[in-house]
């Protein structure tokens, strides 16, 4: 074959070959970069779900949890807990009342006056649910030995209520502590149409 045919032939059959193949192989090697490019972006994601799904559901709850946690406590934590403290001068069970208080962490002040009943009237303190002491907490009326934890629950609720009331004096409540007896009691709320319902209640002790 001459020299002129050899050329005719690689321009009229093997050339376009050629460029057909080199296409193709440069179009797969395109695709195959592309679909490696994305599942290495997913990799990484795809590797950790698929290893450590508890581990990050976990963590992911406890956050939740105790954003939760700290919601609920901020206000109460936010809260300055101020005690307006009115009792008679001759009343030395208000003092202890007052000192179970002030370990809770309460801002006390203290008001003794001769006309206790007075001031119960004043704060439309139901009869059947007065005590020996009456005190003003953030707006709120406390009658009687009101344990402390009570009152922080009605501060952090804040239902429409005028107040809580332990009528009388009850053994064992704060500030009546008699050794290791604990009677059962009460703790009231009571609104400005003299509904009254029970907030919680304590059992007794022997």
């Amino acid at each position: 074959m001459s020299h002129k045919q050899l050329i005719y032939c690689w321009q009229k059959w093997l050339l376009p070959i050629l460029i057909s193949a080199t296409v193709q192989v440069v179009v797969i090697i395109g695709l195959t970069l592309g679909v490696l490019g994305i599942l290495g972006s997913t990799a990484g994601l795809s590797y950790a779900q698929a290893v450590f799904p508890s581990s990050v559901a976990g963590n992911a709850q406890l956050v939740s949890t105790t954003r939760h946690i700290q919601e609920q406590q901020t206000p109460l934590k936010s809260t300055v807990l101020n005690a307006t403290v009115y009792h008679s001068p001759d009343c030395n069970c208000c003092g202890g009342w007052i000192d179970h208080l002030k370990a809770q962490g309460f801002k006390i002040t203290d008001f003794s006056t001769p006309d206790i009943e007075a001031v119960k009237q004043k704060y439309n303190v139901p009869d059947n649910l007065s005590s020996c002491h009456t005190a003003i907490v953030n707006g709120y009326v406390i009658e009687g030995h009101v344990p402390a934890d009570d009152i922080k629950r009605l501060l952090q609720e804040k239902p429409n209520v005028v107040g809580l009331s332990v009528p009388q004096m009850p053994v064992g409540t704060p500030g009546m502590e008699i050794g290791n007896r604990k009677d059962p009691f009460s703790v009231f709320s009571f609104d400005r149409q003299d509904s009254v319902a029970v907030f919680n209640k304590y059992r007794g002790q022997s």
